[in-house]
């Protein structure tokens, strides 16, 4: 007992905190309610995959999809690619009647029938290519931009054609031609097919060149396969975006295939312009001006 408290007392004490103590037991974790959090939109900020700091979605948009802290360069799909290059209101599109099948009957986890028709309902697209005629700063060319959001921009046969009709428009009307790239190379599921697509666009370049036209390849990440080993190398000029990865083969296979380690910035586009594979990059927020530049300086 404790000097000076009486038996009562400390008796009422020691109930007071047994009572407390049980009635603190008895509660369930469905009881205990945590504070509400303030309500964030989802997807009003991201992280950038170049300097991992949280960023405002549209502020990011608002810069041409760039971050405006470190300058990484977000990926864009062929509409909004468009919107960026071409004067507004003054994009035409063309060769929208073609559409892809499946002759080979192409079957992995799902069909090929399927996959297309599941890509077709996500991007609102028919394949993975826009083209069309369009002003860039008041000049007249033909404009491609290959689709990442569709099937990762693979090149099938509706895309091999409609950049061999593209091309061959360019010709007949004289105009310039500008081919935007990115791509994972030549779609699988359509086999040979599509490796085909490979030399007909190279040869429908040959005759765009031999006709005295002027090719401008723009390479943006990634640009892979048979795009890289085919038309998306022949420019006459070749841009690219800052940091894009531009090979055919990763760098993972090259490695082990060559069991050698790669040099740091190994197949981005700052180290092809070092090897002379690309003429000049680009900022986006200056690709514009620098087309225009490009067709004036050819007298197109």
């Amino acid at each position: 007992m404790v000097p000076g408290v009486s038996r009562g007392a400390a008796r009422a004490e020691k109930q007071g905190k047994s009572g407390t103590m049980t009635r603190a037991a008895s509660r369930t974790w469905n009881e205990i309610k945590t504070p509400k959090r303030s309500a964030i939109p989802e997807g009003l900020w991201l992280r950038c995959p170049g300097c991992s700091r949280m960023i405002y979605r549209r502020q990011m948009e608002a810069n041409l999809h760039v971050c405006p802290e470190c300058n990484h360069h977000f990926r864009i799909g062929a509409v909004e690619r468009i919107r960026q290059l071409t004067d507004p209101g003054s994009f035409q599109p063309m060769f929208r009647g073609l559409e892809p099948t499946d002759p080979l009957g192409f079957r992995d986890l799902k069909t090929y029938a399927d996959r297309l028709r599941i890509e077709q309902e996500k991007t609102g697209q028919v394949d993975a290519v826009q083209a069309g005629s369009g002003f860039i700063k008041g000049r007249e060319a033909m404009v491609c931009c290959l689709d990442l959001t569709f099937m990762m921009g693979s090149m099938g046969s509706v895309v091999g054609e409609t950049i061999t009709r593209t091309i061959e428009t360019a010709t007949e009307r004289n105009l310039p031609l500008i081919i935007v790239s990115c791509s994972g190379g030549a779609r699988m599921q359509e086999s040979g097919l599509s490796l085909m697509q490979m030399a007909k666009t190279s040869a429908a370049l040959a005759r765009h060149d031999n006709a005295g036209g002027l090719f401008i390849s723009v390479l943006t990440d990634p640009t892979t396969g048979g795009v890289t080993a085919s038309f998306a190398m022949l420019g006459d000029v070749i841009l690219a975006e800052p940091g894009a990865l531009i090979g055919f083969a990763g760098p993972r296979v090259i490695q082990q295939t060559i069991r050698q380690e790669l040099p740091d910035g190994f197949q981005r586009s700052e180290f092809l312009l070092k090897s002379g594979l690309v003429d000049r990059v680009v900022a986006r927020a200056e690709l514009r001006s620098e087309v225009a530049r490009i067709i004036d300086y050819s007298g197109k």
